[in-house]
C-alpha cells in the first residue's frame, strides 16, 4: 500500500495553523494511532541517563563512564535533532553490534512511533518542541522579529503536525510552507529571502517576515536555504553541510570522533568506508571489497542514490547512468552469511528479523531518532524497516540485490511526487516488535551510537563554520572537494 503525499508540496503560499487545532489523526498513520507501545521499548523511553550509562558501562567495562555521561549531557551547538539508521548486525563469530549507516538531519519517525504515555497526545512532537527546539529559541541572543514557521519539501504528514504543535505550545500562528526547490512560473515560490531574512507568501498574499523556521526540508537543503541568516533555522544549514545530509564528510566526522576517544573505550561503528571516489575508481573498491559494496551518491537521501552491488549486471547499470555529481562513496556490504563484503578478513552480515512461518528473514533497518536540549540529549522516536524481500542464502541473480537489501519506505515517482511503502513498517507494538529480535540492551546500545553520530557531525560543523557564522570555504573544499556540490550551495538564494 502507497501512501502519497499531498498537493500542498506545490503551492504557492503557506498554510496558517491556529493553536489548538492540534489533531492526533493527521499527525500519525492509522496503524500508530491504535497501536499500544510494546513493553521493552516503553520501558526503554523512561530509562534515566544514570541506568543507560551503568547498564552500557556494565557491559562494555573498558568504557571510562565519565566520558559516556558528558557525552549524553552534551547540548548541541548546531546539530539539535536527527535520526541514525542503523543495522543490527553480527560477525562469523556470532558478535553482534549495533553498526551505524547513516546520520539524517531532518529524519520521519514521529508519524510511526505509537504513543508511549497516552495521556499525551502530541508524542514525539511534544517531546521535540518542548526540549529542544522551544529552548533553543528563547536562548538566542539576536531575536529577529516575525512569525514561526515549519519548511517542508515532502513529508507533508509530520510536518504539518509540527506546525500544529508548535502553534500550541506557543499559542501563536505558525505557517506550513512548501519549500520545493522547483518554480511556478505563474505566481513564483512562496519563499524569498530580504536583508538576508527568511520571508513567506500568506493565503492573501502578503510576505511576511520568519524567526524562526522549523525545518523539515530534505533534497538538497543549501539551494534554498543559506548558512548565515537572521532567521533561526531548527536544524541549521550548517549541519546539512557537515554530515547531515552529506554522507562524503560524516564518515570523515565519524573517523574525528573516533581519534578523540580513542582513549575512553567508545567507538562509533560504521561499515567500511572509502570516501572521494570518482566514478571510474568505483569498480576498482568494488573488487577490492570481494565484488560485493554499496555505492552511495553523497548528497541523496531516502532511498535515492544508493545501489548494492553483488554482480556484474549491477556494476553495469550503474556506470551506464549519468550522474550530477563527481564524487562517490562506496561502503562495505552487510548481506547474508554467506555473501558479505569482506575488508581485511572481517565480514558483517545482518541478523535480520525473526523467521517467519516459511522461514524467511528479511533484512531491516532502525531508525533511532534523537534529540538535544539543555539537559542532554534525549530519545525521541524509534522503528525499523524491512526489505521487500527476504534475504537469501546464495545469490542465484533470482532476486535483485535491492530488493533484499534496500530497506527505505520512501519512492520518488514520475513527476516529484513522494509515496511510502508503509506495509514494510515494523512499529515499537505489540505485534511488529518481536519480529525484529531486540531487547532492552540493544536499544540503548542503538541509542548511544546514534548519540555518537550526531556528535561527530556537530564537531565538524563548529569546524567548518567561521566566527562571524558563515562556511569556511577554504576547509569545506579540503573535506568536500566536489565541483557540483560548491557550485550548488547557496545558487538560488
Amino acid at each position: 500500500m502507497l501512501t502519497l503525499e499531498k498537493k500542498f508540496l506545490n503551492g504557492n503560499h503557506a498554510t496558517c495553523f491556529k493553536p489548538n487545532r492540534f489533531d492526533i489523526e493527521q499527525g500519525f498513520y492509522p496503524e500508530a494511532q491504535n497501536a499500544t507501545i510494546h513493553p521493552v521499548v516503553g520501558f526503554f523511553f523512561r530509562l534515566s541517563k544514570d541506568r543507560i550509562i551503568n547498564r552500557y558501562c556494565h557491559l562494555n567495562p573498558k568504557v571510562d563512564s565519565k566520558a559516556l555521561r558528558s557525552m549524553l549531557e552534551t547540548k548541541t551547538k548546531h546539530f539539535m535533532w536527527a535520526g541514525a539508521d542503523l543495522f543490527y548486525t553480527t560477525t562469523d563469530q556470532g558478535a553482534r553490534r549495533m553498526t551505524v549507516v547513516e546520520t539524517n538531519s531532518c529524519p520521519s519517525g514521529n508519524k510511526s512511533m505509537p504513543l508511549v504515555d497516552e495521556a499525551s497526545e502530541y508524542g514525539g512532537y511534544g517531546t521535540l518542541v518542548q526540549h529542544s527546539f522551544l529552548p533553543r529559541l528563547k536562548a538566542r541572543k539576536t531575536k529577529s522579529k516575525g512569525a514561526l514557521a515549519v519548511l517542508c519539501d515532502k513529508n507533508q504528514l509530520e510536518a504539518s503536525a509540527y506546525a500544529a504543535t508548535i502553534a500550541d505550545q506557543t499559542h501563536e500562528k505558525v505557517y506550513l510552507v512548501p519549500f520545493k526547490s522547483h518554480t511556478n512560473k505563474k505566481d513564483g515560490k512562496p519563499y524569498k529571502y530580504q536583508d538576508n531574512q527568511l520571508h513567506i507568501r500568506t493565503h492573501s498574499g502578503d510576505w511576511l517576515p520568519v524567526r524562526a523556521a522549523f525545518r523539515y526540508v530534505t533534497q538538497n537543503p543549501w539551494t534554498r536555504i543559506p548558512v548565515h541568516s537572521k532567521t533561526f533555522f531548527f536544524n541549521p544549514m550548517i549541519a546539512c553541510l557537515a554530515g547531515g545530509r552529506n554522507k562524503l564528510v560524516a564518515s570523515k566526522s565519524y573517523e574525528f570522533l573516533n581519534a578523540d576517544l580513542a582513549s575512553t573505550g567508545i567507538q562509533l561503528r560504521t561499515p567500511k568506508t572509502i570516501r572521494d571516489v570518482s566514478l571510474n575508481e568505483v569498480p576498482l573498491w568494488i573488487e577490492r571489497f570481494g565484488k560485493q559494496a554499496v555505492v552511495k551518491n553523497p548528497y541523496s537521501n531516502a532511498g535515492q542514490g544508493v545501489w548494492t552491488i553483488t554482480s556484474q549486471n549491477d556494476l553495469d547499470h550503474l556506470m551506464a547512468l549519468e550522474h550530477h555529481y563527481d564524487r562517490f562513496i562506496v561502503q562495505a556490504l552487510v548481506g547474508n552469511s554467506s555473501w558479505s563484503s569482506e575488508h581485511e578478513g572481517s565480514r558483517y552480515y545482518h541478523v535480520g528479523t525473526v523467521p517467519n512461518k516459511r522461514g524467511e528473514i528479511f533484512a531491516a533497518d532502525i531508525r533511532m531518532m534523537v534529540a538535544s536540549g539543555p539537559d542532554g540529549f534525549f530519545p525521541i522516536a524509534v522503528y525499523a524497516r524491512k526489505a521487500r524481500k527476504p534475504l537469501q542464502r546464495e545469490l542465484d541473480g533470482s532476486v535483485s540485490s535491492w530488493d533484499m537489501l534496500g530497506t527505505n519506505l520512501s519512492q520518488k515517482l514520475p513527476g516529484g511526487a513522494w509515496a511510502s511503502e508503509t506495509e514494510r513498517l515494523l512499529m515499537m507494538d505489540r505485534r511488529d516488535f518481536n519480529q525484529l529480535g531486540i531487547g532492552p540492551d540493544d536499544l540503548i546500545e542503538a541509542y548511544i551510537q546514534s548519540v555518537l553520530s550526531v556528535l561527530a557531525i556537530d564537531r565538524s560543523a563548529s569546524r567548518i563554520l567561521t566566527k562571524r557564522g558563515t562556511l569556511h570555504k577554504k576547509l569545506f573544499r579540503s573535506l568536500n572537494d566536489d565541483d557540483a556540490l560548491i557550485s550548488e550551495i547557496g545558487s538560488e538564494l
